[in-house]
């Protein structure tokens, strides 16, 4: 959806989705420790004003303050400083119970800005979340209650997008793989599991896997345009009582597996 403005220099970017899980499962994974399930690892002080952090690796990250907190359906924050002199942004999420074991989420962020300066960054929110709510419903769908531990891998380098993508699912096994296959991934590791989904477009391009080999997890593999060259990342969560073992053993394999790709 486009960006929306009014005249007070309000501007924000919407979204709505259907995901399974009652609102309590939906609120423990997205405004609780649940966040390492699907997105990354967050330390969120249950109550308004209370801080907000997220933690992206590599020395990314990024605060804020919580600003509604009404568990299991309303819950806000505002990050600052999330670009370079960037205005704070906003985000409110909303859960509402549907029937059959679901529930719908609106998200909105928004910011205050008298020119079009950020409308860029607004419009990278929305096309940003799809990857990782794909792995949101996965995690509610298979793995809800489930301990929770996972990382973000990422390196960039100058070489064309298509031409990264098409190295990085070779030189994983993924060459070809269509939504519904049993694959097995090449790399640091050497687990497998079902293709759940395949996006490319001229900006990203992403594949999601839920794994069942050895143990369960997801990975959510993929290269993202920009100017100068390519971002290729792996985003990788471990599911069970054991998982935030197994993240930290596997992590710096990722790492070192990229840096060796990206060049």
């Amino acid at each position: 959806m486009p960006i929306k403005k009014d005249g007070s220099g309000k501007r924000w970017v919407e979204m709505e989705f259907l995901t399974p899980g009652t609102p309590e499962q939906v609120w423990e994974a997205m405004a609780g420790a649940g966040n390492a399930a699907w997105f990354t690892k967050a330390e969120i002080e249950g109550q308004v004003g209370g801080s907000f952090h997220l933690d992206f690796g590599q020395g990314s990250t990024s605060s804020g303050k919580v600003t509604a907190w009404e568990p299991p359906n309303h819950f806000g924050y505002v990050e600052f400083g999330w670009a370079e002199n960037a205005p704070p942004v906003a985000t409110e999420i909303t859960v509402t119970a549907r029937a059959g074991g679901t529930c719908v989420v609106r998200m909105v962020h928004s910011l205050f800005a008298s020119s079009d300066d950020w409308d860029d960054q607004m419009e990278s929110f929305e096309t940003g979340w799809p990857g990782f709510l794909a792995v949101l419903k996965l995690y509610l769908s298979y793995f809800a209650g489930m301990k929770a531990a996972s990382f973000i891998a990422m390196e960039s380098s100058e070489a064309n997008h298509l031409a990264s993508w098409k190295r990085l699912l070779g030189d994983l096994g993924l060459t070809g793989a269509d939504v519904g296959e049993e694959r097995s991934l090449s790399g640091p590791e050497s687990v497998s599991g079902v293709v759940e989904r395949v996006h490319q477009d001229a900006k990203q391009r992403y594949i999601l896997l839920r794994l069942d080999k050895p143990k369960p997890g997801a990975a959510l593999i993929g290269s993202y345009n920009k100017d100068s060259g390519t971002n290729v990342s792996v985003c990788r969560y471990f599911y069970g009582d054991d998982a935030q073992t197994r993240a930290a053993a596997i992590e710096p394999k990722w790492r070192d597996w990229l840096k060796r790709d990206s060049t």
